[in-house]
Parts: structure tokens; C-alpha cells; sequence
């Protein structure tokens, strides 16, 4: 079993399209434990019923914004060690910086390609195969 098989991911993402992308780039590169939440509410509703390993949340979303649930889930005891990937649509250095002192483990900025997205995952776990 690759590392990405055993890897549980949550997407957070308010854009249904976004969402499929994300899915889809993350099937590709062999994750099989997916999930998906529509806004950080949602998304931290699911992390503390079932911890996940690895979030890619979007910064800009209502109900609560990435960082927000950055922030939640580096407060909780059982979810302060899942991987963070912040994905923005914007370049601002200011978000940037603000998602690294929150704990961000990175930031994959939209459009993305797989490549991206695996280069930002692999800085944090790894090599995936």
C-alpha cells in the first residue's frame, strides 16, 4: 500500500467544480480516502467526529474562511497535528504569511495542476510512491 492509499484527506471547498478538481488530482496521484466538505464549518464538524491527516482547504468561503479553520484545527487537541494546505485563488503575500504563522504547512495557489499539488503534498509527507 503507497503512502498515498493509507493518507486521509479532507477538501474544503465552497466551489462544487473545485472541489471535483481537487478530487480528481488527488485520485490521480493515489489517494483513495477522500472526503469533501462544502464550507469550514462543515469541514470542522468533520474533523472532530474523524480526524483526518492531510486538509486543502480554500481560504475564501462562507461561514468560516480557511484560515478560521486553520485556526480551529490547530486549537483542538485530537486535530493540531493534521497537515494544512491552504489553496488560494489569490496571490496575497499577507494571506500567505498570516496562513504560515496560523501553521499552515503550505500554500497551493489556483489554478493548480497535479504536479502543484503533489509537490505541496510531498513537501509535507514525502515522497508518495
Amino acid at each position: 500500500m503507497s503512502l498515498a492509499q493509507k493518507i486521509k484527506v479532507l477538501i474544503v471547498d465552497d466551489q462544487v467544480t473545485s472541489r471535483l478538481l481537487l478530487g480528481e488530482a488527488l485520485q490521480s496521484l493515489g489517494f483513495s480516502q477522500i472526503t469533501v466538505a462544502g464550507d469550514g464549518q462543515q469541514g470542522l464538524a468533520i474533523m472532530q467526529q474523524q480526524p483526518h491527516h492531510l486538509v486543502i482547504s480554500d481560504f475564501n468561503m462562507p461561514k468560516m474562511d480557511g484560515l478560521g479553520l486553520l485556526q480551529a484545527i490547530r486549537s483542538n487537541a485530537q486535530t493540531k497535528r493534521a497537515a494544512f494546505i491552504m489553496l488560494t485563488a489569490q496571490g496575497d503575500r499577507a494571506l500567505v504569511q498570516k496562513a504560515a504563522q496560523l501553521g499552515a504547512n503550505n500554500v497551493l495557489s489556483k489554478p493548480f495542476t497535479v504536479e502543484k499539488m503533489q509537490a505541496a503534498i510531498e513537501a509535507v509527507f514525502g515522497a508518495l510512491k
